[in-house]
């Protein structure tokens, strides 16, 4: 009954955002000039505020701090029932003068944020390792996700000693994972495009 509950409240909001976007586009009549977008104040953001890495024993580790903040519409489909899923992306590249700089490794850590109505508790879930945390609210349970400690990113002995190395590192809401309504909705809304530029810094020598 509850899973009933559940799915019919994400299906109404679902369609609803739908039936906005639809009327959205109809009223838009060509050559008629459009009043500018109001400005929304709860747009999100995800940003990469820090980051270091540390050699020991000879593996790189990764300490990081990123700041997460949802917009209304992924906080309102997240309270639906709509999982959220964060992507985190590292890699470790070589500078070229003239070409695209030389990749050497890639690191992608997932997590899967969702709400559980009943129990009013925020779950995150490492996609990589199945690990799973729960937390009281909202603002404590993307704090969490903000946190990287020491995360191993690559053994030294696979990178040459005499070339430079810059690790880059980026996060990103994965809307590819949206029930269908809702992700075309989610390419359509730039308040979905939630993810941060990219933060880059040189690895340190032995």
């Amino acid at each position: 009954m509850l899973g009933t509950r559940l799915g019919a409240r994400l299906c109404a909001w679902a369609l609803a955002c739908c039936a906005a976007l639809l009327a959205a586009v109809a009223a838009a009549q060509p050559f008629v000039p459009q009043a500018p977008p109001v400005q929304r104040d709860d747009g999100g953001y995800f940003g990469v505020q820090q980051a270091r890495i540390e050699l020991v024993d000879d593996v790189y580790f990764l300490d990081a701090v990123i700041e997460y903040r949802l917009s209304s519409d992924a906080r309102e489909a997240l309270e639906a029932g709509v999982p959220l899923t964060i992507e985190i992306d590292m890699r470790v590249t070589s500078p070229r003068r003239f070409w695209f700089d030389n990749e050497h490794a890639k690191l992608e850590q997932r997590f899967e944020l969702l709400y559980r109505a009943v129990s009013e508790r925020f779950i995150v879930r490492n996609l990589n390792s199945g690990q799973m945390e729960s937390f009281p609210n909202l603002q404590s349970a993307l704090t969490y996700l903000g946190r990287i400690d020491k995360l191993p990113i690559i053994d030294a002995d696979l990178l040459d000693a005499d070339e430079t190395y810059d690790l880059r590192l980026k996060t990103a809401l994965d809307i590819e994972k949206f029930p269908g309504p809702l992700r075309l909705l989610a390419f359509w809304r730039r308040d979905w495009s939630l993810g941060s530029d990219w933060y880059q810094w040189r690895l340190p020598k032995d």
